[in-house]
């Protein structure tokens, strides 16, 4: 059997880490797993982009040392906050992450996803504390060519839209600071490329599964763009436990510092349509409609990652199928709709990743 890796409490409590986008959708999930293992989480992020969210249902704030609403386009205010918070870990999730949102913001997305990432790296010159950075892109920083292999750390980098092109210039940002300036620091420095992410608390637009429970529990039938296209789905909770994971072995081991894919295996990745398909059995009358996808900005038909290195350097690989995590995610909606606490239902969830084998 894979053998898989979790996080282990015993090293985060007490250990002060800066987390930056902590008021998204995957911020408020790793926040909260953060306090519940001890750590001391400083949040840097915008308020949250959307009503509802989770951030606040969940009230995500109560348990972390600080929270602060900081523009990482703010390099003043990055600088202040990270001088003041002394990190010994941090993780960078802080970004604008949505595809057609680039289409419709380039400058905006270019700002907030490179000069960003570049403001958090540069304040840590010179900091005594820190010793693991974790730099969060996507699946779709690689040169997409609609091959029929999944890609692998060492393929080109590149991005069709503007939203891939601006991660795959926060991979090289990332390394030119871990080269120049932070490895001879003694801080060890990787970026973690994770596959399209599911889970509860997801209110965002033009993302599928919220989309879904949008659409669906207004009696309305969901627009889909690409049924077709395939993906490397994941639960939430897969790809924040393979962050503090790797910054676990990035402590012990800085010789692992670098870039890692995230996500299930290959042949695992699914369409649209498969996901729909799943999503679907938790709204009895849900329906659905097909657009004609030549109208909308270029997305990847086709994308899978390679995740050997991950499996064998640490250890990382999924606990839930596919199956699993769309049924735990549209049990989550449901849950909350009904007026169950967004805040317990996380940490259920937790709770039985945890007890997975």
């Amino acid at each position: 059997m894979q053998r898989r890796v979790r996080p282990t409490p015993d090293f985060w409590r007490g250990k002060r880490v800066l987390l930056t986008g902590h008021t998204g959708f995957k911020g408020s999930w790793l926040a909260l797993w953060l306090a519940r293992m001890g750590a001391e989480v400083t949040g840097l992020a915008l308020a949250p982009a959307t009503e509802p969210n989770l951030f606040t249902l969940a009230r995500v704030a109560d348990d972390m040392h600080a929270s602060h609403e900081c523009d990482v386009r703010d390099a003043k205010a990055v600088a202040a906050h990270v001088q003041a918070g002394r990190p010994q870990i941090v993780l960078h999730l802080a970004a604008q992450a949505l595809v057609r949102a680039g289409y419709a913001d380039p400058l905006g997305t270019y700002a907030t996803n490179v000069m960003g990432t570049a403001h958090v790296l540069d304040t840590l010159r010179g900091q005594a504390d820190v010793r693991a950075v974790v730099v969060v892109t996507t699946d779709k920083v690689y040169r997409n060519r609609e091959w029929a292999y999944p890609y692998r750390e060492d393929d080109p980098l590149g991005g069709h839209d503007p939203y891939s092109a601006s991660k795959a210039a926060a991979e090289i940002v990332t390394a030119s600071y871990r080269d120049a300036f932070l490895a001879a620091q003694g801080v060890a420095v990787a970026t973690a490329r994770a596959g399209n992410v599911i889970g509860g608390g997801d209110w965002a637009a033009d993302r599928l599964l919220p989309d879904a429970v949008r659409a669906w529990s207004a009696g309305q039938p969901l627009h889909i763009r690409h049924p077709e296209a395939t993906r490397p789905w994941q639960h939430v909770i897969e790809p924040l436990a393979a962050y503090l994971c790797l910054a676990e072995r990035l402590w012990a081991n800085p010789t692992r510092a670098g870039a890692y894919n995230f996500g299930p295996l290959p042949h695992e990745a699914a369409t649209v349509g498969d996901v729909i398909k799943m999503a679907s059995s938790a709204y009895p009358k849900s329906a659905t409609s097909y657009e004609n996808h030549s109208k909308n900005p270029h997305e990847a038909g086709w994308l899978a990652l390679e995740t050997a290195h991950a499996r064998q350097a640490l250890g990382v690989a999924p606990r839930w199928g596919l199956d699993t995590a769309v049924a735990r995610t549209m049990a989550w909606y449901r849950a909350q709709h009904g007026g169950a606490d967004a805040r317990a239902l996380c940490l259920a969830d937790l709770d039985a990743w945890e007890a997975a084998q």
